[in-house]
């Protein structure tokens, strides 16, 4: 199973990127998706979460500003990000559990490579 992100990007203050992220390999299927970062010097951390039924949390720094979203049938999870700060400067990792072909009733936590997400004028 990989997970490959795409959207990243330098971007002004104030201004929007989406970044995306596929699932692809032996997957059986997909439980919890989610978006975490990591900024220069800093612990990675939560950014956004969504279950497999919809259902979403945020940290507090982005509620109002990040939406994520899912597609099931594309394996995807997106991060809709507006009004970026300075502060949203970071490498932005997705997490998936995945149940995969060989164990399908166990969830195994996979991750991306990570994006990287510039905000400066």
């Amino acid at each position: 199973v990989q997970l490959q992100a795409s959207g990243g990007g330098l971007v002004q203050p104030g201004g929007s990127l989406r970044l995306s992220c596929t699932a692809s390999g032996n997957i059986f299927s997909i439980n919890g998706m989610g978006w975490y970062r990591q900024a220069p010097g800093k612990q990675r951390e939560l950014v956004a979460t969504i279950t497999s039924g919809g259902s979403t949390n945020y940290a507090g720094s982005v509620k109002g500003r990040f939406t994520i979203s899912r597609d099931n049938a594309k394996n995807t999870v997106y991060l809709q990000m507006n009004s970026l700060k300075p502060d949203d400067t970071a490498v932005y990792y997705c997490n998936s559990n995945i149940a995969t072909m060989k164990s399908p009733f166990y969830g195994i936590d996979f991750w991306g490579k990570g994006t990287e997400v510039t905000v400066s004028s």
